[in-house]
């Protein structure tokens, strides 16, 4: 069997075969397509013979602009123009509007969005690159859980899933707590004077020494150096019954754990050496006394508190004022007592010891509750005018007016607080600690 083939070549068939397709040799042109096809937007030629029918022009939509003529160097305009043409020929021929659907194409080419730069350590400007750890904020801070009020109890109650962090009154107080443990180098010591007796200096000597050594890690002592049977031992736990006398009886006094034997601590950790109990002694407490002690303690304690007898013209009281650094005067809120402080303070500024009245806080006892029959506020600017380094008010309390032994879990907030603003003002002229390093 004999197949055509597709180019229209005969082939021979088995059976009848049919008629012969006949073959062109060559390829005639056609007339009707010899002719140049003329373009989809250009009139069609009129017959002969008629008269030609004007094609009235489509109004221009307001829309459309006609576009500008395209430079050479845009590639763009250039392959938008045959598109513009064959989309305005098209919507003619439809009898609509030849701007319809047509969106004219900005010339120049839009810019891409700007891309979010990563920042590297490697790639990054001079003025950019890091220059520390520290400039890394890789570690995600845990806050500090509250420690009272509302926030405590949140914090328990939800298993710690509640953190609403330290109030602003939390953290004002860590701030006095770090003003407290300000270091010291070598010993501080403070002396608690006044003309006036029952004015509760010797409370108050016990009650900021306890302050000290709760809050602080080194040690911190009291002496009772008053010739006059003092009672400063009498207002925390005692653990024997030595005083300084046995202490400086004691020629083999080499150690801290030597000097411990003669001291007492409570639960604050201030330690106190007691003075002399014994009323049948004729010798009292003198000023060579008090500088042999001085120098046995200040070996072993950073911070040394002195409880003076009452009034100033004593013997050992030249030596106290000699060694102190600082000095609290302490004034109750009664008329005649502020009168005795203010004239301890003109005492100190006339014989010499004008500098210490520049290092001394002043603290305005309320020996009684209720309020005081003074204006306190005129009372503080007096002192304030004496050149004093600060002035503190300490109100009342129970527990300490009982007389009894002082414990600071004791104390009600105000007080509490009061005593921690007092030590922060002593704290605050310690010393700076120079290292080996320091050089001037």
């Amino acid at each position: 069997m004999t197949v055509q083939s597709t180019n229209g070549a005969t082939a021979a068939r088995t059976g009848n075969p049919g008629p012969a397709v006949p073959q062109p040799s060559a390829r005639t042109p056609n007339p009707d397509t010899s002719r140049q096809r003329a373009p989809f937007d250009s009139p069609s030629p009129a017959p002969a013979g008629t008269t030609p029918v004007p094609v009235p022009t489509p109004p221009v939509s307001p829309i459309f602009r006609p576009p500008a003529a395209a430079s050479a160097s845009d590639p763009v305009a250039h392959q938008a123009e045959p598109l513009r043409g064959r989309q305005q020929a098209a919507n003619v021929l439809a009898g609509g509007d030849p701007s319809a659907g047509f969106v004219q194409r900005a010339s120049a080419p839009q810019e891409a969005p700007p891309q979010r730069q990563q920042s590297d350590f490697r790639t990054a400007a001079p003025s950019q690159r890091i220059s520390s750890i520290e400039d890394l904020d890789i570690i995600k801070r845990a806050k500090r859980p509250p420690e009272r009020g509302v926030g405590k109890f949140l914090y328990k109650v939800s298993g710690g899933k509640i953190n609403t962090g330290q109030s602003p009154a939390e953290l004002e107080h860590q701030e006095l707590v770090r003003r407290v443990n300000h270091p010291v180098r070598g010993v501080y010591k403070i002396a608690f004077v006044s003309l006036k007796g029952g004015v509760g200096k010797t409370t108050a000597a016990m009650t900021l020494g306890s302050t000290f050594a709760s809050h602080r890690g080194d040690r911190v002592v009291a002496i009772d150096a008053n010739p006059d049977l003092g009672t400063l031992a009498d207002r925390d736990r005692r653990e024997h019954r030595h005083t300084v006398r046995d202490l400086l009886a004691d020629e083999n006094i080499r150690s801290y754990s030597d000097v411990r034997a003669y001291t007492s601590q409570g639960d604050s950790r201030l330690e106190i050496l007691a003075s002399e109990e014994d009323p049948e002694t004729s010798e009292s407490f003198n000023e060579q006394d008090y500088l042999d002690t001085l120098r046995i303690l200040e070996v072993h304690y950073n911070l040394v508190l002195t409880d003076c007898g009452t009034g100033i013209m004593h013997s050992a009281m030249h030596g106290v004022l000699s060694e102190a650094d600082a000095l609290v005067v302490v004034s109750p809120t009664a008329r005649d007592g502020a009168r005795s402080a203010e004239a301890t303070l003109n005492w100190l500024s006339k014989h010499g010891y004008q500098n210490l009245v520049e290092r001394t806080v002043v603290v305005i006892n309320s020996t009684r509750p209720g309020a005081s029959p003074l204006d306190l506020d005129r009372l503080t600017q007096l002192f304030r005018d004496r050149g004093v380094r600060a002035v503190r008010t300490l109100p009342y309390d129970d527990h300490l007016g009982e007389g009894g032994t002082i414990d600071l879990k004791l104390l009600n907030k105000k007080t509490a607080r009061a005593y921690l603003e007092l030590a922060a003002d002593l704290a605050d002229d310690f010393p700076e600690p120079l290292g080996r390093h320091v050089r001037n």
